[in-house]
């Protein structure tokens, strides 16, 4: 069987064919590691209601990398380094999150996704940070170390390269998750959900590395079995 997992996506302006109109999209690489690993992915708009009753037909969630989140969802001031808030991928990823949770779904929650994990739980973010993000579309290798007791300890090992892509991270860790990787300047790469089948979410970006589908497989595999 190969479970439904869904991903969320963004509304970007887009030219295809004779068009140049505003559409939903998502980096394909994401679609190819969720097939690769043997699922199907399902991909979810920021439009339209998102709630358990709705998503209740998937067997899995990604939440895929992406802007800043609005710095309000946390209660915070933006910082001049802050992106313009995207709102409408704000409220459906946080109702995608806050769904899933009440269904037990397995989650990976991907750059921004893990951001996004840690806000809907109530933690907070740093805003700005340097030395992961060298450049637009270019990814920094960092060495992660990870926790032994964990379940991405299961996964990756003891330790791991990544690719990172990203100038926001973690700041107050949301009550019920567990900090499970860092980087060697202390940004947190990795963090789990206790009690949950399988809630992850990773700083890097996997999907970057099609030939590296550790994660998506362990996220299909625990999809297999319903809650």
């Amino acid at each position: 069987m190969r479970p439904l997992i869904g991903i969320s996506t963004y509304l970007e302006r887009t030219r295809f064919g004779h068009w140049d109109v505003e559409a939903a999209v998502l980096y394909r690489g994401y679609l190819d590691c969720v097939v690769q690993a043997g699922g199907n992915p399902v991909m979810l708009p920021p439009v339209g209601t998102w709630t358990a009753e709705t998503i209740g037909f998937l067997d899995g969630l990604v939440i895929a990398g992406g802007a800043d989140i609005d710095p309000a969802a946390y209660g915070a001031e933006k910082h001049e380094m802050t992106g313009e808030p995207r709102r409408d991928r704000d409220d459906a990823e946080l109702a995608l999150v806050e769904a899933a949770l009440k269904l037990d779904l397995p989650v990976l929650g991907v750059c921004r996704g893990m951001q996004v994990l840690n806000v809907a739980l109530g933690g907070t973010l740093h805003q700005h940070i340097e030395g992961h993000n060298p450049a637009p579309a270019v990814f920094e290798h960092t060495e992660i170390e990870v926790a032994r007791d964990s379940l991405l300890h299961q996964i990756l090992g003891d330790h791991t390269t990544v690719q990172c892509h990203h100038h926001q991270s973690l700041d107050r860790i949301a009550d019920g998750l567990r900090v499970t990787a860092q980087a060697p300047d202390g940004t947190v790469e990795a963090v789990e959900l206790e009690g949950a089948r399988f809630v992850v979410g990773v700083q890097s970006h996997p999907e970057q590395d099609i030939e590296d589908l550790r994660l998506f497989e362990a996220l299909v595999e625990v999809s297999r079995r319903k809650a």
